[in-house]
């Protein structure tokens, strides 16, 4: 915790308040911001325009992005929306049932791959990208390489996927530089557990291809790997189930988890040697940082190793980390040095349960989340209401029923801190996701496992000119909040740079707490009052409390509310009303005031 001031320190003693009510010291201005805007594309669903699609339909077939698809108008169409940073996932060379043996990348076969086109997580050469992204696979590290020219041109960062706990069963490189041994080729398979080993194995067993596995495309002869490894979440079974990470297997990085989970970290793991080169390698080609896939289930200590070298390499590169335990969020921070973290299981969870209504749902859980988890270190925490893995928002499983709490959820999500934000490509239209792609049955997520579109995304990029002009005029509203939300906490100070206080305490007994949070964000020059009101269908008349402890920290002696702007649903029937400091403001609304 930053130190606090002896007024805040003295106060607090009087009130016996155990907890703070703030996350940052009183006028504390960052000299940098960390507000970015991560834009997750799902990169071979990104730039497809084909719109005949069949169920498990081949890339020839249902079309795919190219690496020119992401042109120079089509980046400055993402940075005038907002965007800073793109994460693109998809893009290394992952197993699928698309072959391009004539370009050195051997046959996977289909009874380990997950949909037509495979998993972008069950990687077979960390040191290439996929053959089916290129005009010309034989020269798709050169596309690749004048795709990442024309990010950095338009001023845009690329961060790319490393997923270090796991790799394809059949991982072969082609492209691997001279001097580097593909993983397992060295390892003791008679054995289940040799530090030096790349691999987890199971000896005197066969692998077993999981009951229910029917490839859509023709199989002739059997998978074959003896003997067993380990799968990529930890299974150590020979015949895992269709629900785990069959299609891969466990990375070894010192740990023997058979015999008490000992750790042999001296002398250094083969696997972290490895591995290190894979970031190496990229950090030289000019990439700009990495999102680690399950990087809680890779030892701490590898990332302290690892990330110490990297920075060395590039001062400026980022690591996120994709991580769902937070009583580890400090040691992957502090001790592993990664630069962010996904908050999911505070923030994320706690603002769904809002938006979906849920009996549970309270605005307390947003109190919690920086109280007891990330408080101290909240401008290291990556903040999103969508990606890859969750349900999109516009749908049956998350909010469709209540989609326009999109609008409160997205401005705690965004405001809250002053950490960086992330959208994932069709959020900012509604998508629905409700097609049925093949491998995903229209799950209310967009497939990454086929060769699919996104339908939304489709209409915005317009047959290439990528100027929103196809979009529906329901599409249009959503895409105009998000594009003036993004800026607009980019261009506070307060919002960037500035402190943050919570209100919720200090309200009267009626204050609607479970469905109204209010908190300030505050610089010098610059002091903010935003309020979220998650209920969907009542507005809310509330006598706004700034408690003295707030005014002293803001150093002001009084307040006069003034609205700044209003965000509120385009179907609403009332508008806000500030009078003093009594604030109405109408259903599934968000408000910010300047004090």
């Amino acid at each position: 915790m930053r130190k606090l001031s002896s007024i805040v320190i003295a106060v607090l003693t009087l009130l016996r308040v155990t907890t703070p009510l703030y996350s940052q010291s009183p006028m504390s201005v960052k000299a940098t911001s960390e507000k970015f805007v991560v834009y997750q594309m799902m990169f071979h669903l990104w730039g497809n325009k084909q719109t005949e699609l069949v169920r498990n339909g081949s890339y020839q077939t249902n079309g795919v992005t190219k690496f020119k698809d992401v042109s120079d108008v089509a980046l400055k169409a993402l940075k005038n929306k907002g965007i800073t940073h793109v994460y693109a996932t998809g893009l290394l060379e992952h197993a699928t049932m698309e072959n391009f043996p004539a370009y050195g990348s051997p046959i996977d076969h289909p009874s380990v791959v997950k949909g037509r086109a495979g998993s972008p997580f069950a990687i077979k050469d960390y040191y290439d990208v996929n053959p089916f992204l290129a005009d010309d696979p034989a020269k798709r590290m050169d596309e690749f390489k004048l795709m990442l020219k024309r990010f950095h041109a338009q001023g845009l960062k690329l961060v790319i996927d490393f997923v270090p706990n796991h790799l394809a069963r059949q991982y072969s490189s082609d492209q691997k530089p001279k001097g580097v041994i593909d993983f397992g080729v060295n390892d003791n398979k008679q054995v289940a557990f040799d530090v030096n080993n790349n691999f987890y194995y199971l000896p005197g067993t066969q692998f077993t291809v999981p009951e229910g596995v029917h490839p859509p495309v023709s199989v002739n002869i059997p998978y074959i790997e003896i003997p067993a490894k380990v799968s990529g979440n930890n299974v150590f079974s020979p015949q895992p189930s269709i629900n785990d990470w069959f299609e891969t297997v466990k990375l070894n990085y010192g740990i023997d988890y058979q015999n008490g989970n000992q750790n042999h970290f001296d002398p250094i793991p083969n696997t972290w040697i490895k591995m290190h080169e894979v970031l190496s390698y990229w950090t030289d080609l000019g990439v700009d940082g990495f999102r680690c896939d399950m990087a809680e289930m890779v030892p701490v200590e590898f990332w302290t190793y690892a990330i110490g070298k990297i920075k060395k390499q590039n001062p400026k590169i980022i690591f996120i980390a994709e991580i769902y335990q937070p009583d580890r969020y400090r040691d992957y921070i502090f001790k592993g040095g990664f630069d962010y973290l996904y908050d999911k299981v505070g923030l994320y969870d706690g603002v769904r349960r809002l938006m979906q209504q849920k009996p549970e749902a309270t605005c307390a859980d947003i109190t919690r989340v920086w109280q007891h988890e990330s408080g101290d270190f909240a401008n290291h925490m990556l903040r999103f209401l969508e990606n890859h893995d969750e349900h999109r928002l516009n749908t049956p499983a998350f909010a469709a029923n209540n989609f326009w709490s999109t609008i409160p959820g997205m401005v705690i999500t965004a405001g809250l801190h002053d950490g960086p934000l992330m959208v994932y490509m069709g959020q900012e239209f509604g998508e629905k996701a409700n097609e049925i792609e093949g491998y995903n049955e229209a799950d209310d997520r967009s497939s990454m496992f086929d060769f699919w579109r996104v339908e939304t995304h489709q209409r915005w990029m317009n047959d290439g000119k990528f100027d929103g002009g196809a979009l529906t005029a329901e599409e249009k509203q959503i895409d105009a909040f998000y594009q003036d939300l993004f800026k607009r906490v980019a261009n506070s100070e307060a919002i960037s740079k500035g402190a943050f206080f919570d209100l919720q305490y200090a309200q009267s007994a009626n204050y609607p707490a479970n469905k109204v949070y209010s908190f300030l964000r505050y610089t010098k020059n610059e002091r903010l009052l935003i309020m979220c009101n998650f209920d969907s269908q009542r507005s809310q008349t509330i006598d706004v409390v700034i408690p003295t402890l707030a005014k002293d920290m803001m150093q002001i002696s009084h307040v006069n509310l003034q609205l700044q702007h209003a965000y509120i649903p385009p179907t609403a029937s009332e508008k806000p009303i500030l009078n003093g400091n009594s604030v109405l403001i109408p259903a599934n609304s968000a408000l910010f005031i300047k004090l």
